[in-house]
């Protein structure tokens, strides 16, 4: 019997017993298209049911299909981490409760609730659902009253909070149910995965302490890296000397004697411990000379002068083993130093647990790609066992890195596109520019994501222009070769970023304590917005759709051509597709405080411009086209070509 089988039939046994609960929920996951912004009350059981058969619905009307080749070049992505897409208050009381509340059902979010609203997302165009690591989550050192999804204590369980307990079905049951229903409606599942830490209480650790670094037991972490305290841990300290060196060294990707912490850093690792066990709920060990020891934090690994506070809740897996590199540092865990990093040195029982995983979850579950957090600093031999023993079990197994580089490196690892750097420079008008034109030229060397924001960023509406930079970074992205992308909550005008990891200022974070961040904390989207994207969104997606065909002439650098514009502040390209009797063009005014004019001069002969924003016609004369843009105003619209 599928997992959804056994949902359903469990579900229909629930709503049997008629329990009268008011469970709220937003009107927009039982009315896709509505405008309104209110809670509905429905009763849980038959409400979930009821998305099964609107799932089971779609999938044999609508259901969405995908290259058979290279699939997430053309991928439409909804980025979710389940315990806050779907997280709501359903009973009403104003508070989104950290346990299990209403009868069973969870007020965080869960696989059943995110299978739920499968149809909205369709809805939405989305072709792929990405789902943040949804594996089991450690203790110790947890930020916030959940700790992070990052912080990973067994990569083959999943975490067992994002079940619903009603159902009284394992979180691997309902995993794979939503699964399912995803693949019923065409949709592909990308999960991400972190392979080089683990938590500092990982289950791991006790049959195998060779995994790990490890420290004396009355070491604690350093607060900030403000002064350096010997004593204490954190992440090590270079002379500006040194750093210069090193720096010098890792651009030249030479990591021959690369330079090592001070012999006091050294000194505060132990060697692996002969004895380990939980005391007091916690992960201790005894080496063979009787020193009690523990596992380290981690910590930013790069540049060596990061100003991060040390990670309390995750550690580094120790990927070598070398008595000169007993320690964490840039040269053990992410630049390895040669001497270090050869076959010899491998820890092969390891490399061979993190190998298994995604296989693991193919089999189980079959799922379609990974994210891989931080691929870039695995072991490149580790890494591509990990991509080839994927791609044996299926050829067109998706490879996304978490790398904002775009290189053809990646390319060459086996990486089908990367995160890119477009969720730090939307916003900069310069920058945008940049990409233009280098798509336009010689188009970039990877695919890489379409979005302006990430569950590490500043969220879109919040940047300079607000909601109409939300609107001009949809439209703009919309038709843009790469990998469209929804990060949740986007679409809703969310305000608050998931995690402050990358591009806040420090007297920003003073506003984000983990007691607020989602990744951290009990946290819910705002589902109730009075204004939201979604009718823009799907608008949008319907034109591209109409215009751009997922083929490879897609991604060709000559089918982007930038016109003539006699006012240098619009951004503007065209779309020319060999396909298409027309061409498309997309502009936008980035000045938010005045609307502005330009006179776009083309190299083709166009008979007329029609608006697909507003309807209007204009003629083109001469290869010359007078248009008005509004502030932060955006135009999408179709060149009709002269006739040969």
């Amino acid at each position: 019997m599928s997992h959804l089988t056994q949902i359903e039939d469990r579900l229909k046994q629930i709503s049997a017993q008629k329990a009268s609960i008011e469970y709220h929920i937003p009107e927009i996951w039982l009315d896709l298209y509505s405008l309104q912004t209110k809670d509905i009350i429905v009763q849980p059981a038959q409400y979930y049911l009821d998305c099964i058969t609107k799932i089971r619905h779609i999938a044999e009307n609508q259901p969405l299909q995908h290259p058979k080749h290279n699939w997430s070049y053309f991928a439409v992505i909804y980025n979710m981490m389940v315990r806050l897409t779907t997280a709501y208050d359903h009973d009403a009381n104003g508070i989104v409760a950290k346990d299990i509340n209403l009868d069973g059902w969870r007020e965080t979010g869960t696989f059943l609730k995110s299978m739920s609203i499968l149809p909205y997302i369709h809805s939405l165009g989305c072709n792929t659902v990405y789902c943040l690591p949804v594996t089991e989550i450690g203790k110790e050192g947890n930020k916030g009253n959940l700790g992070s999804p990052y912080a990973i204590k067994d990569p083959y369980k999943l975490d067992e909070h994002l079940n619903e307990p009603a159902l009284e079905m394992s979180a691997e049951v309902q995993f794979g149910a939503f699964v399912e229903a995803a693949h019923l409606l065409g949709m592909k599942v990308v999960v991400e995965f972190v392979f080089r830490t683990a938590s500092v209480d990982s289950s791991l650790a006790l049959d195998h302490p060779e995994w790990f670094y490890w420290i004396r037991d009355k070491i604690e972490n350093r607060v900030g890296l403000a002064t350096k305290q010997d004593e204490l841990y954190g992440p090590p300290f270079f002379s500006a000397s040194d750093l210069k060196k090193i720096r010098a060294k890792v651009d030249k990707k030479n990591y021959k004697a690369l330079i090592p912490p001070d012999k006091i850093y050294r000194n505060l690792f132990t060697d692996i411990p002969k004895k380990v066990g939980v005391f007091d709920g916690q992960i201790r060990g005894i080496t063979s000379d009787g020193t009690a020891c523990k596992i380290p934090s981690a910590f930013a690994d790069w540049p060596p002068d990061d100003s991060q506070p040390v990670w309390s809740d995750v550690t580094y897996l120790r990927m070598y083993d070398h008595p000169d590199f007993n320690y964490i540092a840039y040269n053990t865990i992410r630049m390895y130093d040669t001497v270090l990093a050869n076959e010899a040195n491998c820890v092969e029982p390891l490399w061979s647990y993190i190998e298994g995983i995604i296989p693991s979850y193919q089999e189980k579950y079959g799922i379609d790609g990974v994210m891989v957090d931080m691929g870039h600093a695995l072991p490149p031999q580790l890494l591509q066992n990990i991509i080839k023993k994927a791609r044996d079990i299926n050829p067109e197994f998706a490879f996304w890195e978490e790398n904002f580089s775009l290189s053809g490196e990646s390319k060459k690892k086996g990486f089908n596109a990367v995160l890119g750097y477009l969720p730090f420079d939307e916003d900069k008008p310069e920058k945008v520019r940049s990409l233009i034109e280098m798509l336009s030229t010689s188009g970039s060397p990877v695919p890489f994501f379409l979005t302006p924001e990430t569950h590490n960023t500043k969220r879109a509406v919040t940047r300079l222009g607000a909601e109409k930079f939300s609107q001009m970074a949809w439209a703009f992205n919309a038709f843009l070769p790469g990998l469209t992308f929804i990060h949740s909550g986007f679409e809703l005008y969310e305000s608050m970023p998931v995690n402050t990891g990358l591009g806040f200022e420090s007297e920003e974070l003073k506003n984000y304590p983990v007691s607020k961040l989602p990744l951290f904390s009990v946290s819910s989207l705002n589902w109730n917005n009075a204004t939201n994207l979604t009718e823009f969104i799907r608008f949008v997606l319907n034109l591209r759709n109409e215009d751009i065909k997922p083929l490879k002439e897609n991604y060709k650098p000559e089918t982007i051509v930038i016109p003539k514009s006699l006012n240098p502040y619009i951004i503007s390209f065209i779309r020319r597709l060999s396909y298409n009797p027309h061409d498309l063009i997309i502009a936008f005014n980035p000045d938010y405080n005045w609307e502005a004019y330009t006179m776009f001069t083309f190299d083709t002969d166009y008979t007329e411009f029609e608006s697909y924003m507003t309807g209007e016609t204009l003629e083109i004369k001469n290869r010359e086209l007078l248009v008005r843009f509004d502030l932060g105003g955006i135009i999408i619209g179709m060149l009709k070509r002269k006739p040969e």
